[in-house]
């Protein structure tokens, strides 16, 4: 009797140890599996959608750090201004400290603050958003992957217009609610003619449930000017919402 019940108690275990890796094998299969492009796409549209409509106003403090050659431990110039962003209006930049190179502030810095205030104004804003209007986007195989502690679709992003603000690359958005993470690429049009291509990278967090930029870095390089590299880090966001005081 005591080897039947043995036998049958080893059994029930072996059954129940073969369901629980069933279970598991499925779960994995889930989080794997590719999810519908189209539904994924317009998670992303629907979380730009909702930043837009909720967040009236919100400020932050932007640190600016530009290197030139291999260095990218001492800068050759920096610059720290706080950013003003209103709904319908758009974006102010307030100084609050400067350093290093005049040439560097006075033609690089100022008119890359000046461009942000151009493109943030009402009316040319929307055209900088990363949603399917603005973008081709294809989503990559393979499921959700890790960045930065989130769970991420990943998507080959394609410009429908060339612009200096608009990337090809790469886009992260966050598997649960469509906010961003990150975008890497090559800048689809050159500042100037007497820049390279430029390539981006932008990071952004979570914050009162909306993407908001916390680092980014750009990278060109010409024969004029040599390899230049701008930083920047964002810090101490306040954000008002809609329908709040």
């Amino acid at each position: 009797m005591k080897t039947t019940d043995n036998r049958r108690r080893t059994t029930i275990i072996r059954a129940s140890f073969a369901a629980s890796l069933l279970i598991i094998a499925g779960i994995r299969a889930v989080h794997t599996q590719t999810p519908d492009q189209a539904a994924a796409i317009h998670l992303i549209d629907e979380a730009v959608a909702t930043r837009v409509d909720k967040v009236f106003s919100f400020t932050d403090i932007e640190h600016y750090s530009v290197f030139r050659g291999s260095d990218e431990t001492h800068p050759v110039a920096e610059m720290t201004v706080r950013d003003s962003y209103q709904k319908g209006v758009g974006k102010k930049y307030t100084l609050l400290s400067e350093s290093g190179s005049g040439i560097v502030l006075r033609f690089g810095l100022k008119p890359l603050i000046d461009n942000e205030t151009a493109i943030n104004q009402p009316g040319k804003v929307e055209g900088s958003w990363f949603t399917s209007a603005n973008y081709v986007m294809e989503l990559k195989p393979g499921g959700a992957q890790k960045l930065n502690g989130r769970n991420c679709y990943v998507f080959t992003i394609r410009p429908r217009r060339a612009a200096p603000n608009m990337v090809a690359g790469t886009l992260w958005a966050d598997a649960k609610d469509g906010t961003l993470v990150q975008i890497d690429g090559v800048a689809s049009k050159k500042p100037s003619v007497f820049a390279g291509a430029t390539h981006m990278m932008r990071r952004y967090a979570n914050i009162d449930g909306f993407a908001m930029a916390m680092h980014a870095r750009a990278e060109s390089s010409s024969a004029l000017f040599g390899r230049t590299v701008v930083v920047i880090d964002y810090s101490d966001y306040h954000l008002q919402l809609r329908g709040t005081k």
